[in-house]
């Protein structure tokens, strides 16, 4: 008995040193990452320029009018994009595993029920009308939460809310629903740069959302949907079990359904609203994250969001570097996770990965 529990022991605190191993890769790759998309773009920045100008700003010092215009470029420009690129991929990650776990499926993705293709007709109903940015951002927004309000109000009717998969099967209704709506938008729009606009912001970019305005409202959503997913992070863990298992551990099922609903919603919704669609990223990266720290939420969760938030930087550092033009993310996104995707489906795990 005592040498089986030394082995359980042994066991925990491997595993445990071996997750904190992998997080802390990922922030290392993090910051590397981030230092390099500080120095890169259309107006180079040398690396010792970069550290110099963040160091007197950081300690209130004036900047010397010759490094004016790099000031400009790194704090008004790059800092932002980054901050914003980080935030989109680490909500649309977090919410891609909290989903999974909710449906004890790995096939899930942020926008089951709705919520992109619901925010897509906002987008393009603003965008015909000929609204400023502002009124894009919020159309996209209440578009993207009705869409998922009338999955549930439909599977309450249906079910009485109980059913995940009536709960599934009414999100994929509603979204071919509202696809089918933002269609109908752009075939109604007769002028071609409005359906241009239409087209590029459905491919998602941060071209014109990197701005700090932009990032304190990702900011406030990623923390007002991002702290109640943490704080529940064992009861998600008693999902795995099944709802009635679940419930005879003292979790509150409904409760928690709606919680994990909620907090996903406003995560995917306020990414979606601020730089379009921007596919995989909530499929991919917590497939990833599990490979590295296991199905535990309490170590998923922290994966998730830097996994998220390194993936979207380095692909938006390539679409700015790399790609003449500046492509949207959001066909890179497809690009790299498609394959990647496929490549996981041909591991042949029998596991829930």
């Amino acid at each position: 008995m005592a040498y089986s529990q030394t082995l359980a022991r042994r066991g925990f605190w491997a595993g445990l040193s071996r997750d904190a191993l992998a997080l802390g890769a990922m922030v290392l790759a993090l910051g590397l990452t981030i230092a390099i998309s500080l120095c890169l773009g259309s107006h180079n920045i040398p690396l010792e320029e970069t550290l110099k100008l963040v160091w007197l700003k950081l300690t209130g010092q004036e900047v010397d009018p010759l490094y004016r215009r790099s000031e400009v470029v790194l704090f008004a420009i790059r800092l932002p994009r980054i901050l914003m690129a980080f935030l989109v991929g680490a909500s649309l990650s977090l919410a891609g595993a909290a989903y999974q776990a909710l449906f004890r499926n790995p096939m899930v993705s942020p926008d089951i029920l709705g919520v992109s293709s619901g925010a897509g007709v906002g987008a393009t109903l603003a965008i015909s009308w000929g609204l400023p940015t502002l009124g894009l951002h919020f159309m996209a927004f209440v578009f993207g939460l009705l869409a998922v309000f009338l999955v549930l109000f439909v599977t309450h009717l249906v079910s009485h809310g109980k059913s995940l998969l009536v709960l599934i099967l009414v999100g994929v209704v509603v979204s071919a629903l509202f696809g089918a709506l933002g269609s109908f938008v752009k075939y109604l729009s007769v002028d071609d740069q409005t359906l241009s606009s239409m087209v590029l912001w459905l491919m998602g970019s941060f071209a014109h959302a990197g701005s700090w305005p932009n990032v304190s409202v990702m900011a406030l959503a990623f923390c007002l949907g991002g702290i109640p997913l943490w704080l529940t992070r064992w009861r998600i863990n008693a999902l795995a079990f099944g709802e009635e298992e679940a419930q005879s551990m003292g979790v509150g099922y409904e409760r928690l359904r709606l919680v994990i609903i909620i907090g996903s919603t406003l995560l995917t919704a306020s990414a979606v609203a601020l730089c379009g669609l921007i596919g995989w990223v909530g499929l991919i990266i917590p497939h990833l994250s599990r490979f590295l720290v296991g199905p535990n939420f309490g170590r998923l969760c922290p994966a998730a969001v830097l996994g998220g938030g390194l993936f979207m930087l380095i692909v938006d550092s390539l679409v700015r570097v790399a790609l003449p033009g500046e492509m949207p993310v959001g066909i890179v996104t497809s690009l790299v996770g498609a394959p990647l995707f496929i490549y996981i489906l041909c591991l042949g795990r029998k596991t829930w990965i």
